[in-house]
């Protein structure tokens, strides 16, 4: 014997309770279930194109009372291509991103819950062409939920081929074979003559061809002799919330042959009790519970249902929350009213209802009241959710939740001026507040005057407004005022402050020194002067220049431009250029004209003066000259003696001309140390004396008949011989000169 032995069979006992209890828990968890139906829909349609998304949705309608597991499975030609377990009532959705002929097929949806399985209808594709199929079937009378033997024969075809059975036009099965026969067993649940045909298809590569329609077989299905039965009392119109409600639901009819016979009571997807003949509900009637009520049978895959509409009076109507003002700033009181406004006269007065009020799920009435509480104005964030409860008889509703937030009032506004402001020329400004809650009204006023008014309806939205001044002093006279409250003044903002330009104009254009004072050598400056506001930029322009002659920007009215060491070649036309941000303005041309030098007018007079002088000079020595040449000729001629043998012709020669003497007298040049000589050589001057007729020459000179001859040319030696041969000519018995 081994002594350990009994401590395992305790654990084994311990082990197998354990899970007999696991197993207990596991199907007590499992509640009951109804099916309603089960559909399967194509998104966005049943044919589509290549490279769709395509969503196949799968919906179930199951009445449940609890915790309830579905499983999901989508077939494709009776293939599953995808499986799914949820334990929500959503729908379960199967993709098919980019659909591709490949996905062509029939799609159909199939849940499972605990114990049942109900199946959508199948997409299917359809052609013609093929030999009439031909249905049999075994027995044409049968009971309600019996199973038929039904074949359908397709003669003459072969290959793989899907049979499909249609009960009153409705496909109720399919199945595919090698062959061209099938048989199957089909279960029919409703009582009542039916029409039972099949056809068939050909499963190709690329596609199917259908059948005729085969030989329409009329079979008659009996109903089941038991029916649900459903009660609700009170009976009537008259149940008001709070009274009893009780439901039942039962079976009538012969039982007998009805195993596995269940009952289920539901309310929409809710189930209310179930049991094996009869179900029964009692609550605590409410207004919501008003609508329809469900009895649900079901015998193996039978399913028979009888419903009853319920109505129920309110005993007091829903409490409705409302706020006054209904529009309220921070700060400001608020007044809430809970009112239900409809009660049943019958059972309770106006006053039996008590309300309570919550902010946020915080109750603010800690009792009681009336219906109407005031939250004050110095709480300081009054903006929350809402909220009202009403309670009657240990019936309670609550209202709609009510937001409220509260405005922010409007803050100081700022006014500013878009872009530069041009004196003349229109410009915007802009109104903002940084707080307050929309809607905002600005208004612009000029001094006392309104310009314009706005409102600001969106967050997104501006006040602007375009106005034009016409002196730059104008600017402080803008202001603009914000209002979001017409029960609270308005806010003014301060005055319009911005820098205004005034456009150029008066421009000039002056020279320094004086136009009549600009000589060469010494500096000049062009003063380029303007009205208007800084910075200004300046250019100096000489006519004929394309390109300015010097370019700066100042924050002045004027700029200087400096010229040094001028001359000459700066005389000219100048003009000077203005530009600020309004506008450029051109100066009147000046023209500049250089005088000469102070020195250099010196110079030229000395010299002028200097060249009068010489000249003055030189005539000065001419006629001393002239002077010392008569004197001296006098005194060298000689008489000439009387030649005896031309007394005739002597006498009336003299009686014709005086008697002539010349002689040749030689002056030196006075030489000018100041001044190089003004003629090289010699000058030779030739005297005419005449004789008087006594041969005296000094007795009777006459000075009115004297001729004398001066050679000033020394250069032109020519001329001066043939003067003397001339001479020489015509005097050829002058007295020979004596030394």
């Amino acid at each position: 014997m081994w002594e350990p032995q009994q401590p395992s069979v305790r654990m084994v006992t311990r082990l197998l309770l354990l899970t007999s209890a696991l197993l207990s828990t596991c199907q007590a968890a499992e509640s009951p279930a109804l099916f309603t139906s089960v559909t399967l829909t194509l998104e966005p349609s049943n044919a589509v194109s290549q490279g769709t998304n395509l969503t196949v949705r799968c919906k179930a309608l199951v009445s449940s009372s609890g915790f309830l597991n579905r499983k999901y499975t989508i077939y494709k030609d009776n293939t599953v291509v995808y499986t799914e377990s949820i334990t929500t009532a959503e729908d379960l959705i199967y993709s098919l991103r980019m659909a591709r002929v490949a996905n062509t097929g029939k799609y159909k949806c199939k849940v499972n819950i605990p114990g049942k399985e109900l199946s959508s209808s199948s997409e299917k594709l359809t052609v013609t062409g093929l030999q009439t199929p031909v249905l049999s079937v075994d027995k044409r009378v049968f009971s309600e939920g019996e199973e038929v033997t039904v074949g359908c024969k397709a003669p003459g075809e072969s290959g793989v081929i899907v049979f499909y059975f249609y009960k009153d036009s409705k496909e109720l099965y399919e199945e595919r074979v090698d062959a061209n026969h099938v048989e199957t067993r089909l279960r029919f649940n409703n009582a009542g003559d039916h029409r039972l045909h099949c056809d068939y298809r050909v499963i190709l590569l690329t596609d199917s061809v259908p059948s005729n329609a085969s030989n329409n077989v009329v079979v008659t299905v009996k109903e089941l002799f038991i029916t649900p039965i459903i009660s609700v009392r009170p009976h009537g119109s008259m149940i008001i919330e709070g009274d009893n409600l009780d439901i039942s639901c039962g079976v009538s009819g012969n039982l007998q042959n009805s195993s596995g016979l269940k009952v289920f009571l539901s309310k929409g997807p809710t189930l209310l009790s179930s049991g094996q003949s009869k179900a029964n509900h009692s609550m605590r009637a409410l207004a919501e519970h008003s609508g329809e009520f469900q009895c649900s049978l079901e015998v193996g895959n039978v399913v028979k249902r009888a419903t009853e509409n319920v109505r129920i009076t309110e005993l007091f109507s829903q409490p409705v929350l409302t706020m006054y003002p209904t529009e309220v700033f921070e700060r400001e009181k608020i007044t809430l009213t809970c009112k239900s406004t409809n009660y049943s006269s019958d059972r309770i007065s106006a006053s039996d209802v008590k309300y309570s009020i919550y902010k946020d799920n915080y109750t603010l009435t800690p009792g009681s009241f009336n219906g109407i509480y005031v939250v004050p104005g110095v709480v300081p964030n009054s903006s929350g959710i809402y909220s009202c409860k009403a309670d009657a008889r240990m019936i309670s509703k609550y209202s709609a939740k009510l937001p409220v937030q509260a405005k922010v009032l409007v803050s100081k506004p700022e006014i500013t001026a878009i872009g530069r402001v041009i004196v003349g020329k229109p410009f915007q400004v802009r109104c903002h507040s940084d707080r307050g809650s929309l809607p905002i009204e600005y208004t612009l006023w000029k001094k006392y005057s309104e310009v314009n008014s706005t409102t600001v309806q969106q967050p997104h939205h501006q006040a602007i407004f375009t106005v034009t001044v016409q002196h730059y002093s104008d600017m402080q006279d803008y202001k603009c005022e914000a209002r979001n409250n017409p029960k609270i003044d308005t806010v003014v903002s301060n005055k319009l402050n911005t820098t205004v330009i005034v456009p150029l104009s008066n421009p000039g254009l002056s020279v320094v020194p004086d136009l009549l004072e600009v000589t060469e050598g010494n500096e000049m400056y062009l003063i380029c002067g303007v009205e208007g506001s800084p910075p200004v930029t300046f250019k100096w322009y000489r006519r004929g220049n394309v390109q300015p002659l010097f370019i700066t920007t100042s924050i002045q009215s004027s700029a200087s431009h400096l010229i040094k060491g001028v001359g000459n070649e700066d005389s000219g036309t100048y003009y000077c250029e203005a530009i600020n941000y309004a506008n450029m303005v051109r100066s009147q041309p000046v023209t500049v004209d250089v005088k000469m030098a102070m020195w250099k007018k010196g110079l030229i007079v000395a010299c002028c003066l200097l060249v009068v002088a010489l000249l003055a000079l030189a005539c000065v020595l001419r006629y001393n000259s002239k002077r010392v040449g008569v004197d001296a000729a006098v005194s060298v001629w000689s008489e000439r003696p009387v030649d005896p043998g031309s007394d005739g012709e002597s006498s009336a020669a003299s009686n014709n001309e005086p008697d002539v003497e010349y002689t040749e007298v030689v002056h030196r040049q006075p030489v000018d140390p100041a001044r190089a000589p003004l003629r090289k050589g010699t000058e030779t001057v030739y005297s005419e004396v005449q004789n008087s007729p006594t041969g005296a020459p000094g007795d009777h000179y006459d000075y009115q008949g004297s001729v004398e001859y001066a050679d000033l040319n020394g250069d032109q030696p020519e001329v001066n011989q043939a003067l003397l041969e001339v001479n020489h000519q015509d005097h050829h018995d002058l007295p020979v000169p004596v030394e």
